[in-house]
């Protein structure tokens, strides 16, 4: 080994060294952000909002948890009141009920919030709904109302809280959005064409409130294992009620809730939380454009075959 190989070698070990320190002095940052932080999670009851209840409790957050069924809200609070963590101290989460979808109630319910925790330092805008049909099949009413729930609502939300960040110059709004908000696939018009006006909005809104150090965490997931296929709605606002294969091979909710509270705690801009292929189509959609609308084309000829079979 010559003098050169000597030399590299406690660089290197220097290297992993602050590497490993920066991590840790990182991982504390994020400990002491979310102790004690007020964070409110919306669509709380179930699925992903469920376990980011979990994690996010576990962190030491006071919690506001937000949905629309109080008895499964009242379940939650429970369930976390039963939790037993040691080292980190646990407090009581509040409960407010109210549809995202009517906006009037979610004004009303943001000042609900602000009686019941006195600030809002985290917003996890997670509700949603989902869709499968066609377009042609698909009535305005129904791209309405998952526009209400995935767009609006959370979008009313967040403005209502909004003024209280400003004057506390401290906040952090996230939304749960989808890769389908990066690109569109299929029979899936109504959710995309959400999630798509969902991500612009946030993008928007991280660029405006820099000067009032707000943040803004746009978490792109793709299939998570989930009821939300199940629940998804049709083109005539009838229930879907399949669970989707690609939705029943997805990521857990416990894990994806983890990937959020990291996330979260970094003060990420943003994150695609999909698997590999999801990803290259991403991509694919900016550098290759043609290519990508060619293999949309051919999956939405193999979906309809498949349907009239």
């Amino acid at each position: 080994m010559d003098l050169t190989s000597w030399a590299i070698f406690p660089l290197l070990l220097a290297s992993i060294g602050v590497y490993g320190l920066y991590k840790l002095l990182q991982k504390l940052r994020s400990g002491a952000y979310l102790q004690a932080a007020v964070v409110v999670i919306t669509g709380a009851t179930s699925g992903l909002g469920k376990e980011c209840a979990k994690v996010f409790y576990a962190a030491g957050s006071h919690l506001v948890l937000c949905g629309r069924d109080e008895e499964r809200l009242k379940d939650l609070v429970q369930e976390l009141n039963n939790m037993r963590l040691k080292s980190t101290q646990l407090h009581k989460p509040h409960m407010v009920i109210f549809d995202l979808s009517d906006v009037e109630a979610v004004n009303t319910a943001a000042k609900e919030i602000l009686h019941l925790a006195g600030r809002v330092d985290i917003l996890i805008n997670n509700a949603g709904i989902s869709y499968r049909g066609t377009i042609l099949d698909t009535k305005v009413s129904v791209d309405r109302m998952v526009m209400d729930t995935n767009y609006f609502g959370p979008v009313a939300l967040t403005k209502a809280l909004l003024p209280s960040m400003i004057k506390n110059r401290r906040g952090h709004v996230v939304v749960i959005s989808s890769v389908q908000g990066k690109i569109s696939i299929p029979f899936r018009s109504a959710y995309s064409a959400s999630k798509h006006a969902t991500q612009a909005f946030f993008d928007c809104l991280r660029a405006e409130m820099s000067p009032y150090d707000i943040d803004v965490t746009v978490v792109n997931p793709g299939y998570i294992k989930t009821n939300l296929s199940l629940n998804a709605v049709t083109g005539d606002g009838s229930g879907y009620g399949v669970m989707d294969k690609n939705t029943a091979d997805g990521r857990t909710p416990e894990e994806v809730a983890q990937t959020v509270l990291r996330a979260v705690g970094e003060r990420r801009k943003e994150l695609l939380v999909a698997g590999l292929v999801p990803t290259l189509a991403v991509y694919l959609r900016t550098l290759a454009p043609t290519l990508f609308f060619s293999i949309m084309s051919a999956r939405a000829k193999k979906e309809r075959k498949l349907k009239d079979s």
